[in-house]
């Protein structure tokens, strides 16, 4: 009898029974052992994987409710190495589906995955090779990949016929703007890097909402229920997308007409320190925030209605005026002999023509736009009396408003080391004094909505989790009276009327002031460059905008009276039909009763 076999079995079966007890002596030991915990939770990171869940972004309206920024379903194409054909084809398809990104348009992009489809040995089974891909680009590498199916379908698989198996889309939001350039300046954006502009950066934190990173279990059999990620919160601004489409045809225009480097158009509500429109160059097609040092040179302000200052000139004579009528040391019938010069602070001052004007009412001095009257007027108001009003109208301080990267402009006060007694002169008359158009507009609003300033602000209201919040109008300021406010604003109106200046409109009585400020060089101040401007409010009898026109370094003629005047004109002429504002007879005729 052969006990061999037997006997293996014998041997076999007593180290089957060894090795058993030794594993469970070992788990034993494991359950146990000071390292057990950290074995568990070793094993726990391979029963689930960790998934960040990022909300849809809030979106952005006017208004009116017209939208400004959304999002759309784009898609992360990549190759699912287990599964690709014919690398040659995917690599092909792909350069020539997203021909409209220059990116993936390039030899070196097909190079690079055709190295990536034909990868041996596989490393990794899935690789993503373009994304931010469309719809239309999607549905075109399908359509491509069926008709490959139709076509080959009898080849055999050694043939190598034309396939785009192995290409595989996922689909995740992307930030889209329905209006490309319109409002781009207000809105901004958020690039991949988490840097932006404008409201979509200043809201960042609301729009964008809260990610949620979570623990998914891997078997199936004990999925649990989905959590709930709240979307980012929506925005609704104070802009109306009509008004806005309006300034930025009209400045657009206007800069062309008389060859300006640049220029703002702002509209503000001086009774709630709404924006309703804010135009500005240059601009970005927002879908196309990838060309912003293109569009932005460095040092090129992106949105220079809140973030450039600079030298405003005799629009900032209202706010002069405005402080001496409100602290007495002038009335409108005040009298004063302009000849033509005025010394202070060791610098004789001239006016723009440098001729003199005779005896003046403070009408006269502001009709005729006298920096002779101006700088006597500061001087007879002292250094302490001017400067503090000039900061009561927020000139050098942040206005506050809700977009990102504004700037407080400067104002030279008494007792810094650059300010000399001089400076009250100037300043007077807007030189040596920086304002951002916001700002300055923001002060004079005070003017057309019976001394005071109101918030300036863009943003409406928000909703969040189904609920509207509106934002209130808030005073911020109030540097002169209603009195004050009321006499500058006639004063203003009639000197307009009585110079037939090309701001009047038909069948409304505004107010306004031009500007024509020297733009200072290394050689001194030159009328060869110059910031021309004009600021003007309406109706006079119930002020419903402010208006603010600036062209930088105009080509055609130096003067606001003759460049922005004449566009502050176009822009009532279409905010009355906009903003739904009968002419004054009708509208006066309406309320009397007639």
């Amino acid at each position: 009898m052969n006990l061999a076999h037997p006997r293996r079995y014998e041997i076999l079966a007593v180290a089957f029974a060894v090795v058993s007890v030794v594993i469970v002596i070992q788990l034993v030991r494991l359950q146990f052992s000071p390292e057990a915990d950290s074995f568990r939770a070793i094993a726990k990171q391979y029963e689930r994987e960790l998934h960040v869940y990022s909300p849809p972004r809030g979106q952005i309206y006017d208004r009116w409710g017209h939208m400004l920024a959304g999002n759309q379903i784009v898609y992360e194409v990549g190759v699912e190495l287990t599964l690709v054909q014919n690398p040659e084809t995917i690599a092909f398809a792909l350069s020539r589906a997203l021909m409209a990104h220059p990116e993936y348009a390039t030899q070196d992009y097909y190079n690079a995955v055709y190295a990536i489809a034909s990868m041996e040995p596989v490393t990794r089974t899935y690789w993503a090779v373009a994304d931010y891909v469309t719809q239309a680009e999607v549905d075109t590498l399908k359509k491509w990949a069926e008709e490959y199916k139709v076509l080959y379908a009898g080849y055999r698989k050694e043939d190598n016929p034309p396939s785009l198996r192995g290409l595989v889309y996922r689909p995740h939001l992307m930030r889209s703007y329905p209006e490309n350039e319109l409002a781009a300046n207000i809105i901004g954006f958020v690039n991949r890097d988490g840097q932006g502009y404008g409201v979509e950066m200043k809201f960042n934190d609301l729009l964008a909402g809260e990610s949620q990173a979570i623990w998914i279990l891997r078997d199936p059999n004990k999925a649990e229920k989905m959590p709930r990620v709240e979307r980012g919160v929506d925005l609704i601004l104070t802009i109306d997308r009509e008004i806005q489409a309006s300034l930025e045809q009209i400045l657009d225009q206007a800069i062309a007409a008389n060859g300006a480097e640049g220029g703002v158009i702002l509209v503000l509500d001086p009774k709630t320190g709404e924006i309703l429109g804010m135009a500005t160059t240059p601009r970005l097609n927002l879908n196309e925030f990838y060309r912003f040092a293109e569009v932005f040179p460095p040092g090129t302000p992106y949105n220079p209605a809140v973030s450039e200052d600079y030298e405003p000139g005799s629009s900032f004579k209202v706010l002069t005026m405005a402080a001496a009528l409100d602290s007495g040391v002038v009335t409108p019938a005040t009298q004063f002999y302009d000849n033509g010069v005025f010394e202070i602070g060791g610098i004789v001052i001239h006016n723009w023509n440098w001729g003199a004007w005779g005896p003046q009412t403070m009408q006269g001095c502001m009709q005729h736009s006298l920096n002779v009257c101006l700088a006597w007027i500061a001087h007879q108001m002292g250094e302490s009396r001017f400067y503090s009003y000039m900061q009561a109208f927020g000139i050098g301080h942040l206005t506050g408003v809700d977009i990102a990267d504004e700037v407080p402009g400067r104002l030279k006060i008494p007792g810094d080391e650059d300010w000399y007694e001089s400076d009250l002169g100037t300043n007077a008359f807007g030189q040596g004094v920086a304002v951002t158009p916001l700002q300055l507009v923001s002060a004079i609003s005070a003017i057309a909505n019976d001394g005071k300033i109101m918030a300036p602000h863009v943003l409406r209201s928000y909703v969040d989790n189904g609920f509207q919040y509106n934002v209130s109008p808030q005073v911020v300021r109030s540097p002169v009276s209603a009195k004050t406010a009321r006499v500058l604003t006639e004063m203003l109106a009639a000197s307009l009327e009585e110079e037939a200046s090309d701001a009047l409109v038909e069948g409304y009585r505004v107010a306004g002031k031009t500007g024509t400020a020297e733009i200072p060089t290394p050689l001194g101040y030159t009328l060869n460059e110059t910031n021309a401007s004009f600021v003007g409010w309406g109706p006079v009898d119930n002020p419903r905008f402010v208006v603010y026109v600036w062209l930088k370094k105009p080509t055609s003629s130096p003067w606001g009276s003759v460049v922005a005047a004449p566009v502050f004109r176009q822009v009532v002429e279409r905010l009355v039909v906009l903003m739904n504002i009968p002419p004054d007879p009708v509208r006066q005729a309406f309320f009397n009763g007639q």
